[in-house]
Order: C-alpha cells, then sequence, then structure tokens
C-alpha cells in the first residue's frame, strides 16, 4: 500500500493507493493507522484494489479487524469497491449495514467517496 496526504476543500485525509501488496494483515491495517496519525488525519480514502481478497472473506476475520480498528481510532473511512465480491453474499449485507454508519462506508466511485469523506 502506498499512502499520502492530500488536501481539498480546507481538509486534509490520506488516500491509500493499491500496489503489489494490498492490505492482507492486522499489521497492514495498523500501519494504514499509523500513516493517518503522521499526517495528522483522522479521514481515509481506500482506493479500489487497495483491499485484498482475505477483506471480502468474512471468515478470514480480517474485514472485521480492520473495520474495528479504524473505529477504535476514530478514522473515518471511505472504500472505492467495484469488484463483484462487494455485490455478494455475507460481504454485501456488512456493506448494508455500514452504509448506514458514519464509520466506514462504500461507494463507486473516488467522487463519492470524497463527498461523504469530507461532508
Amino acid at each position: 500500500m502506498k499512502i499520502e496526504s492530500i488536501q481539498k476543500e480546507g481538509q486534509a485525509y490520506v488516500l491509500c493507493r493499491p500496489d503489489d501488496q494490498p492490505l492482507r494483515t492486522e499489521q497492514d491495517v495498523l500501519d494504514l493507522i499509523s500513516g493517518c496519525f503522521e499526517h495528522n488525519s483522522y479521514k481515509l480514502l481506500l482506493q479500489e484494489g487497495t483491499l485484498s481478497d482475505e477483506f471480502y472473506n468474512l471468515r478470514t476475520g480480517l474485514a472485521g479487524t480492520t473495520l474495528q480498528k479504524l473505529i477504535n481510532y476514530h478514522v473515518k473511512a471511505a472504500a472505492v469497491i467495484h469488484t463483484e465480491e462487494a455485490t455478494q453474499g455475507r460481504f454485501k449485507e456488512l456493506l448494508t449495514e455500514l452504509n448506514k454508519g458514519e464509520d466506514f462506508r462504500v461507494f463507486g466511485s473516488e467522487t463519492e467517496a470524497l463527498d461523504w469523506l469530507l461532508g
């Protein structure tokens, strides 16, 4: 994962770009949160491809761990997801519940995600 701090509309957020190492472990999650703290931002945008297949498989526990850590550390996060995994089974049910809250939401475009994140 590659992260960078971005300023938009007078607000800072951390952008997480995909690379050859998507979010796969609890340590990756902690590193991501640490990156937010280093950039003095509690807002995080996860671009398409940042989340690994393990995240979509709820049996691995990675999605639950990630969400719990983000909530515990008060990091508001938006993820851009187009993959078919997001529209199937238990993961779809999880997203339906998450999109009702104010901590983590999933969007189909980066523009929509930023509107919510910075709104």
